[in-house]
């Protein structure tokens, strides 16, 4: 008789928490999810999810705009006073106006309803993936990976930025932006080079490209003395964004 061997249980990978007042979405996303490994938490309301967020600690937040009790908004900018923990937003609204709106209150990205779980996957993913690599919080001071620009000090190791000797908090996405702007100062990184680094996926429509937008703008409003007019983080016209001021250049522009 063969002796079978002992298979050690796999180890589920992150936890997700999905907020959706659909049975239906919260059912489908629990199986595709679970399938992809995760584990799954679920909220049917504004109120229900903020309570699963403390009582549960997810790694990523789905969630659903139109909620009963507390909209989408609202907990997302009840989150945001918490965590810096990514959010991934669900939209039916029609107008881009709306569905960025969530960016604005710190939403990490946004995907318009209907929408297909692969690509929700996918986003996931890319979301996890780019903390997963993240240097650890716990790496030495005085290990490299410090960039100082004007009177801004990204610290790459402890992804934490400071201005002035002061700490500026991020989130995980606005600091990635950061990072990615500051790390060749100077060299202008086109808007869809953004979105497919970051976000994990090429625009397909000028609305994707909003979500650049956005962040560039929640940067400059947390690290420029005058967001109107930046000396940090500049717009280069028809082409995307560089960290330093480029007045040599005849296609560089202001904001």
């Amino acid at each position: 008789m063969r002796s079978l061997k002992a298979v050690e249980p796999s180890t589920p990978k992150e936890k997700i928490l999905v907020v959706d007042d659909e049975a239906a979405v919260r059912r489908i996303l629990t199986m595709r999810l679970s399938m992809a490994g995760y584990q799954v938490v679920v909220a049917s309301d504004g109120h229900e999810a903020l309570a699963m967020f403390e009582q549960e600690a997810p790694d990523l937040i789905v969630l659903d705009v139109m909620l009963p009790k507390l909209d989408g908004y609202g907990v997302c900018r009840e989150l945001r006073k918490l965590s810096d923990v990514p959010i991934i937003m669900l939209s039916a609204l029609g107008d881009i106006a709306d569905r960025i709106t969530g960016l604005d209150l710190g939403a990490d990205d946004y995907l318009p309803k209907p929408f297909s779980p692969k690509e929700l996957e996918a986003r996931i993913a890319t979301i996890l993936r780019r903390l997963d690599d993240s240097p650890s919080a716990l790496s030495a001071p005085s290990s490299p990976g410090v960039i100082r620009i004007s009177d801004v000090e990204i610290d790459t190791n402890r992804r934490q930025v400071f201005q002035r000797g002061e700490r500026v908090p991020l989130t995980y996405t606005e600091f990635s932006l950061l990072e990615l702007l500051f790390r060749q100062p100077g060299r202008v990184v086109p808007r869809a080079e953004i979105l497919e680094e970051l976000w994990g996926y090429p625009p397909r429509r000028n609305a994707d490209l909003r979500v650049v937008d956005v962040y560039v703008a929640r940067l400059r409003s947390k690290l420029e003395s005058d967001p109107r007019n930046p000396e940090l983080i500049i717009t280069v016209r028809g082409t995307g964004y560089t960290s330093q001021r480029l007045k040599d250049l005849p296609e560089a522009a202001g904001a």
